[in-house]
């Protein structure tokens, strides 16, 4: 059944769970997990860092960053549609005492130096102290320009503010960059690290791991997100075994999500194509930008209910919700999708259509 719903339904490949089967193991508790180390130091070593921290959840290892750079009652400028601010259930607010002050998303996926600059609190006990500036690579899909990102950078670090970075999906930005620029992967993603103070990498979403995300940053900064993610619940004894996958996905699923792009790119001709030929979706599917494995269609109401039903019929799994009256798809490309795939999915839209 072609599954589109997230490049998180991904399952292990045969080479990755011999890899999980044969980690040796340890009990991170006690740093003592030669698999967990192994993953960190070899994180760290690659995105430029000091140290890493392995942490169950994407989720958790951006709470611990925000909990790492406010204290109760600070501020982080976060975007409007971010994880960190719209789908991490308030955590930051709920256990950090943290106060987010959302700004609008702009179209493009920025937020707006001008608007950054304007949601900095002055040094006065009237407000909370503004502590930080998350952005989030991708979002929604769309790839921060890294000229971009070191603007903020700058507008950061000149009003004395720390930098975290959601990067759940680092390396498709990582990826978009390097199909652009004829450069390297890993370059690209050094290139994009290197303006944050912490980052949060997302294991088991592109790279196709089945548990895991990793927090990024300085040495001192990690010793006291051990402590909070202890605190959060998230430390973990044997977790070799899962370390080990995601050591695993760093080594051997990066330069692949480059075909998960090009698969997405071939789903999005495809749709357009039967958006511009088809009586039936013209005027009643748009099919928007994409830049990684991540794109958004809207489908008009008064053919969303059978449009929705034929995809069903035809097994094939996308998410839905109702956006500005009109119900828009989420297509996801990822390891678990092929050209099979893509061509089922483009067959259903074909079949209703005619």
């Amino acid at each position: 059944m072609p599954d589109f719903r997230s490049d998180t339904v991904t399952q292990p490949t045969a080479a990755m769970r011999q890899t999980m089967l044969a980690a040796p193991l340890g009990d991170d508790v006690f740093g003592d997990d030669p698999s967990v180390n192994a993953l960190q130091d070899h994180a760290a070593q690659l995105l430029g860092f000091e140290a890493a921290l392995f942490a169950p959840t994407g989720t958790q290892t951006n709470l611990i960053a925000l909990m790492g750079h406010c204290q109760r009652g600070d501020e982080a400028i976060v975007g409007q549609s971010w994880h960190t601010y719209r789908w991490e259930a308030g955590g930051m607010a709920v256990l950090g005492s943290i106060q987010p002050q959302p700004v609008e998303t702009q179209p493009d996926g920025t937020l707006k130096l001008a608007d950054i600059a304007a949601a900095i609190k002055p040094d006065d006990p009237h407000f909370a102290r503004t502590r930080l500036v998350v952005l989030e690579n991708t979002t929604g899909g769309q790839v921060l320009p890294t000229p971009y990102i070191a603007e903020v950078a700058g507008l950061a670090r000149g009003r004395g503010l720390a930098m975290h970075l959601d990067g759940a999906r680092l390396f498709n930005a990582a990826t978009a960059n390097a199909q652009a620029n004829g450069s390297d992967v890993y370059d690209e993603a050094r290139a994009i690290c290197k303006h944050f103070d912490s980052v949060s990498l997302c294991l088991s979403k592109g790279l196709g791991a089945p548990v895991g995300s990793l927090l990024l940053g300085r040495h001192d900064f990690l010793r006291q997100a051990r402590r909070t993610r202890k605190i959060l619940g998230g430390a973990m004894r044997q977790a070799g075994v899962l370390a080990a996958a995601g050591h695993y996905a760093l080594e051997h699923h990066v330069r692949r999500m480059a075909d998960d792009h090009a698969l997405l790119r071939q789903l999005a001709d495809g749709l357009h194509a039967a958006q511009r030929t088809q009586p039936a979706l013209q005027g009643r599917l748009e099919v928007h930008a994409a830049q990684t494995n991540i794109l958004f269609t809207e489908v008009a109401p008064d053919i969303a209910p059978a449009f929705m039903d034929a995809l069903a019929r035809g097994g094939v799994r996308v998410t839905s919700s109702l956006y500005g009256g009109q119900t828009r798809l989420r297509w996801v490309t990822h390891l678990d999708v092929g050209p099979a795939d893509v061509r089922a999915a483009l067959d259903c839209i074909q079949a209703f259509a005619g």
